[in-house]
């Protein structure tokens, strides 16, 4: 039995294309994109489900509501799809410990950097790679960590390197990253997750 994802995003959902695009070349043989959910109902990522056949559900958190209730209805739609992993591809909303306590070591995310640099809470979109110019370093990168309650906290899955160019703008750069090291890396990360889960199933 393949592992139901779900995938998370906010908006444009180029992290969720790479999965889609590498389940269609069937890299993806023990998970199954079951479900995507968006907290933004304007967000592209619907689109790009849609296309691609997978459900997809808006989850919104109305302003001045507390979390709880948010959760509470994600976890819902998450329970109604039997969800057994979460992937989180660019969703612009922090999990509370007691969610995330819901899928222990299910959970996980792609952040535009190489933990610990640069990583943490504010730390998202451009802001990451432009702090990464203004730092000076040379290489920058993406990583793939399991979800905990510290924001980019969690244990490392895979981490993959990219060089940082003489002449590089924050927009540049998060091209660069996403091409060379994000679209690698989480598909990659997905199915190692999805297959070790099913194998847990089994036994």
């Amino acid at each position: 039995m393949k592992t139901r994802i779900a995938v998370l995003v906010s908006g444009g959902g180029t992290n969720l294309q790479a999965l889609i695009d590498a389940r269609d070349r069937g890299e993806l043989p023990h998970g199954m994109l079951a479900l995507v959910v968006s907290n933004n109902e304007g967000a592209y990522a619907l689109e790009r489900a849609k296309k691609a056949g997978i459900p997809a559900a808006v989850c919104l958190r109305a302003k001045g509501t507390p979390r709880s209730d948010f959760e509470a209805r994600l976890l819902d739609i998450l329970s109604q799809n039997n969800i057994d992993m979460i992937v989180l591809a660019g969703f612009m909303a922090i999990l509370s410990a007691d969610f995330v306590g819901h899928y222990p070591e299910r959970i996980i995310n792609i952040h535009p950097s190489l933990i610990p640099s640069f990583c943490g809470e504010g730390f998202y979109g451009l802001r990451v790679h432009r702090a990464a110019l203004d730092y000076g370093v040379k290489v920058t990168g993406a990583t793939v960590h399991f979800v905990n309650e510290i924001p980019d906290g969690g244990r490392i899955i895979a981490q993959k390197a990219v060089d940082i160019l003489p002449d590089d703008t924050p927009e540049t750069l998060q091209r660069r990253v996403m091409e060379q090291a994000e679209w690698i890396l989480l598909p990659r990360a997905a199915e190692e997750v999805a297959r070790e889960l099913e194998m847990r199933n089994e036994e």
